[in-house]
């Protein structure tokens, strides 16, 4: 039996099974709140993390727009939302809101010029890109207050009623909410005949280019729209930790997001959420056992991921998935 694909280009296997794994995860998540409320910081950074890495999936994963630079826009929108607090703008929504478009206006800006590349050279250009912001907000103290970064800055009460607390409670709602609204957007648009497009873009740029598709400037929306949901979560991070430091724009927060993809699944979605608490987790523990050794482990995880769990956490619960269902991973009955 072959699998018919509709129009939201996903298989009758997939329709189902989808939305049910963003429900567990939601879920549990929701859970975390009270089972663990004296973690709940850890926890909004990490779904601080789930955010980032969906809007690279959306860029990666979707356009097939391979980068090495999303700090970049994680960055701006956190600087953003920090200068915007520090000038008297303490509302937090709207800060969100703001700085997401600035990240947004930088992709936009950006984008005609660098997606006209693709493989080593996109690459490397988007990697210099993210290296330039990082030394100018060194050298630019008066701005970015440099190594000491930006601090002092306040926040209002969340829709006006929710104060913020040292514990996180408001903290990590406030993460999830914007996670939740993020990922509903992300799914939507993935389903939309530009969802479609993009993946046709990055299935095969040449030809889609041939049936009159504008690739540049579908490509350059993506990167756009990728931008923001990057600069959100930037600008959460500023909110939350009410601190703005140089390593937000480091290529090391770029390959950390990378690798919670790698770990969680390319191209899904799901794999956001997957591989942000898998690899932070790890990562925070690993620490507390031997602070020179934790790559050591993330290094094994990837290798195995590689070899033997192609398509990550995702890939190995569709085929557990399928399995269950009675049907190989590719949606054929056994």
């Amino acid at each position: 039996m072959k699998i018919t694909v509709s129009s939201t280009g996903l298989s009758a296997l997939d329709r189902p099974r989808l939305p049910m794994i963003a429900l567990v995860v939601f879920a549990l998540a929701l859970a975390v709140f009270f089972v663990f409320p004296d973690r709940l910081s850890l926890a909004a950074y990490i779904g601080i993390f789930a955010l980032f890495a969906l809007s690279l999936d959306l860029a990666l994963g979707m356009a097939g727009i391979v980068t090495l630079g999303h700090a970049a826009f994680f960055g701006v929108g956190a600087y953003t939302a920090g200068w915007l607090a520090l000038a008297g703008w303490q509302e937090p929504i709207t800060g969100v809101v703001i700085s997401g478009l600035c990240a947004a206006a930088l992709a936009g800006a950006l984008g005609p010029f660098i997606l006209r590349l693709t493989g080593l050279p996109l690459v490397m250009v988007t990697l210099a890109v993210g290296v330039f912001l990082f030394e100018a907000a060194n050298k630019l103290t008066w701005l970015t207050g440099g190594d000491d970064g930006l601090y002092g800055m306040t926040f209002s009460p969340v829709l006006g009623i929710f104060e913020w607390s040292i514990y996180g409670t408001t903290d990590y709602l406030y993460v999830l909410a914007w996670l939740a609204l993020a990922f509903y957007g992300c799914h939507r648009l993935t389903t939309s005949n530009f969802g479609l497009a993009l993946r046709g873009v990055r299935e095969n740029r040449l030809r889609m280019s041939l049936l009159g598709s504008s690739v540049l400037a579908q490509l350059t929306l993506a990167y756009a729209l990728s931008a923001f949901i990057a600069g959100v979560a930037g600008a959460l991070l500023a909110q939350t930790s009410e601190f703005v430091g140089l390593e937000v724009l480091s290529v090391e927060k770029s390959i950390d997001v990378v690798v919670i993809l790698v770990l969680g699944g390319v191209g899904h979605l799901y794999g956001a959420l997957l591989g942000a608490p898998v690899y932070l987790l790890i990562k925070d523990m690993s620490k507390e056992w031997n602070p020179h050794a934790w790559m050591i482990i993330i290094g094994f995880m990837l290798v195995f991921v590689m070899l033997v769990a192609r398509g990550g956490i995702h890939g190995v619960l569709h085929k557990v998935i399928a399995r269950s269902r009675g049907k190989h991973p590719n949606g054929e009955p056994r």
